[in-house]
């Protein structure tokens, strides 16, 4: 496939795919063509074999939210029956596909993250921000709803007063406030803020990486299960960890004092 709006880097040694979405001069505004090309990235990605995944953005953003210049037949951020569609066929299958990899994800917040932007960057297990970046709802303020999850994922990162400050009175929220909230992981220098981000990715992508997936599903199903399912699930995941490779692979390497090399099994 010939991507359009984003570029994707398979690095074989480090196992990092390194997604970037690509309309600088839109802000890297998201049509639905986005959302369909993120999905096929992600699936070349596991299909190639990659451990962790980085999302950032080209230029001065890292993206605005839908492309409202796209009219309504192309755009879910202008409302109505085509909003309805294109979340349903586009934006809602890309937020379903990053909250089930198996792999750890990092999004490295370069500049405004607003709507389906925000959602996709808050995705992130772990979120870097350059100090210049911000975080938006702004669909009140044109008398939408917020969507990508929004209105699910920020009541459970930040609590319930905070959401309704960012979805009902659409105000940035910087970076700096962000890390403040626990709402994002680090705040760091713009011209630092990829090496930052891929040394982390970099990192994840060495570890257990089965194991990492685990946690991931584990701690999204878990949020709307009582203990006791918490409980069994942590149970089943433990299972299906201690029979990989790489619990084997750690085992034997704490026994001799070694740093363990970890294949993703």
């Amino acid at each position: 496939m010939t991507y359009e709006t984003i570029r994707l880097a398979l690095d074989e040694d480090s196992g990092v795919a390194a997604i970037t979405l690509d309309r600088p001069e839109r802000l890297n505004a998201a049509p639905p063509e986005m959302a369909d090309e993120l999905v096929h990235a992600l699936d070349t990605a596991l299909a190639r074999g990659m451990r962790a995944v980085l999302i950032t953005g080209e230029g001065r953003a890292f993206c605005s939210g839908a492309d409202l210049a796209g009219g309504r037949d192309r755009s879910a951020g202008l409302g109505g029956d085509a909003a309805h569609a294109s979340l349903t066929d586009h934006y809602n299958p890309m937020m379903q596909k990053l909250a089930q990899l198996p792999v750890p994800l990092v999004t490295a917040v370069n500049g405004p993250a607003a709507g389906i932007g925000c959602s996709i960057a808050l995705a992130g297990d772990f979120v870097l921000a350059s100090r210049t970046a911000y975080f938006l709802q702004a669909f009140v303020n044109i008398g939408l709803v917020p969507d990508g999850g929004a209105s699910w994922t920020l009541p459970r990162l930040i609590g319930k007063a905070r959401a309704f400050e960012m979805m009902m009175l659409g105000e940035k929220i910087d970076a700096v406030k962000a890390l403040d909230w626990g709402m994002i992981y680090g705040v760091v220098d713009g011209a630092s803020l990829i090496a930052e981000a891929t040394a982390l990715a970099q990192r994840l992508a060495q570890g257990p990486t089965l194991a990492l997936g685990l946690m991931r599903r584990c701690a999204a199903e878990n949020l709307d299960r009582d203990f006791a399912g918490a409980l069994a699930a942590e149970a089943d995941a433990q299972r299906d960890a201690g029979n990989s490779e790489d619990a084997r692979t750690g085992a034997a390497a704490f026994l001799k004092k070694e740093k363990p090399r970890f294949a993703g099994k």
